[in-house]
């Protein structure tokens, strides 16, 4: 059963929501982990792309679009339409569930104040739970 961890910010704020997803990311690489990212859209994971790259000068994060997926590269960022990328750890950034979360030993959820973000975060935390998962929750200051 994966385990689900909603960290929630004390920001409306994408940026700070997407650097908060990359330390995310970084955390699990520095563990071994595989992960696979989850964008909104196309242009989230452009975006994340190119952060992941630059946000923080000491660290090295291989990564790859999930459309050019290989299997020695430990970081695959997608969009909802991508075939998911086999992996340890889903951070989904994403406005749904994904129906394949469950194949992930855990996934990540990145929730800001941001109103729609909050609510479609709820929504997904119900779903979790309907599917018999107690979600952990980290609230962040």
């Amino acid at each position: 059963m994966s385990q689900i961890s909603f960290y929630i910010l004390s920001q409306a704020s994408t940026t700070h929501r997407h650097r908060f997803a990359c330390r995310l990311v970084e955390k699990a690489y520095s563990q071994g982990k595989r992960v696979y990212v989850v964008a909104a859209d196309a242009r989230e994971a452009a975006l994340l792309d190119d952060l992941l790259w630059t946000y923080n000068d000491g660290a090295f994060l291989p990564h790859l679009p999930a459309r050019d997926a290989a299997d020695d590269t430990p970081i695959h960022i997608g969009a909802p339409q991508d075939r998911p990328v086999p992996a340890d750890v889903l951070l989904n950034l994403s406005v749904n569930t994904p129906a394949y979360f469950s194949e992930y030993e855990r996934v990540a959820e990145v929730i800001d104040q941001e109103p729609t973000r909050l609510s479609e975060g709820r929504a997904r935390f119900r779903a979790y739970r309907e599917a018999g998962i107690e979600p952990e929750t980290h609230t962040l200051k």
